[in-house]
């Protein structure tokens, strides 16, 4: 008689204890387990406890051995089931694309707050995301700012695809544009910036978990020797891509909230800095005087 899991209760409680006793006691296998076996067999996560008494099929069994197999081998669990939630929507990811990370809403809640405050969220507005990724960011902002329009512009065509389609999905197709380019050189004046840029130090990143440094997109970490190239290149032109009285937002490693804010206000702009949920700088708010 097999001893393998019969019913996907048993094969997701086995998946749990798997995963507790190989990835040790800051992982959350139960978690991981409820996600890796719902993608494996093609259900919902919150539909799973439903139907834990369903056989399962020796097919099913294979697929949630191997989404176990590279969730072991470090893979993160967004990866496996090629999808992450982000300001309560999925965006769908690619090898291009970083994972979307709960700390990147503070950058969403810095920029709708300043919108709040001086033009409220019925205002046409004009917004360009800088790094689009996967479009988390933009697409988020679209999502709570209706009468505004946005463009994605990545150093990577198949990101720009990835951003694209996730809009289509969405339903934000007619309101935004993602294209291929170095940074902003591509667009005109407009009222917002948003950027999560590489800004890990080169010669960090072959010592960061495994989870980043063997699955995340090198162009989408590798921020120059001191972690700051793509800040000096997108600060410099911003005088040019933003209009007067307009303000960018930008993603910071949790130790670059002072250098990055003498490098925009050396530039001319009036900065705040705004921390996360575990208190670690993670935003940077620059204005532009009017």
């Amino acid at each position: 008689m097999s001893l393998r899991p019969a019913t996907l209760g048993a094969a997701r409680r086995a998946a749990a204890k798997r995963l507790a006793a190989e990835l040790g006691p800051d992982a959350t296998p139960a978690l991981d387990a409820r996600l890796l076996v719902a993608a494996a067999i093609g259900i919902a996560p919150d539909q799973l406890l439903l139907v834990d008494d369903r056989e399962l099929s020796e097919a099913e069994r294979r697929a949630i051995d191997a989404a176990l197999d590279r969730r072991l081998a470090g893979e993160p669990v967004a990866r496996i089931v090629g999808e992450r939630e982000f300001w309560g929507l999925s965006f769908r990811l690619s090898e291009a694309t970083l994972v979307p990370r709960p700390d990147t809403e503070t950058l969403v809640e810095a920029t709708l707050a300043w919108i709040d405050r001086t033009h409220g969220r019925d205002k046409p507005l004009r917004i360009v995301d800088i790094g689009t990724g996967s479009g988390a960011i933009l697409i988020a902002l679209l999502s709570e700012l209706p009468q505004s329009i946005g463009l994605g512009i990545d150093l990577s065509e198949e990101a720009a695809r990835t951003a694209r389609a996730n809009a289509a999905r969405l339903g934000f197709a007619d309101r935004s544009l993602f294209t291929r380019g170095s940074w902003a050189e591509s667009c005109g004046p407009v009222d917002v910036i948003v950027s999560n840029p590489p800004y890990i130090e080169s010669g960090v990143i072959q010592t960061l978990d495994r989870e980043v440094k063997d699955h995340d997109p090198v162009l989408a970490l590798d921020g120059g020797d001191d972690g700051l190239d793509a800040y000096r290149a997108i600060v410099a032109d911003l005088s040019r891509l933003m209009r007067p009285g307009g303000a960018a937002f930008f993603e910071i490693g949790y130790d670059q909230g002072r250098a990055l804010s003498l490098l925009a206000t050396r530039a001319g702009f009036v900065v705040a800095v705004h921390t996360d949920l575990a208190g670690h700088d993670r935003v940077v708010e620059l204005i532009r005087p009017n």
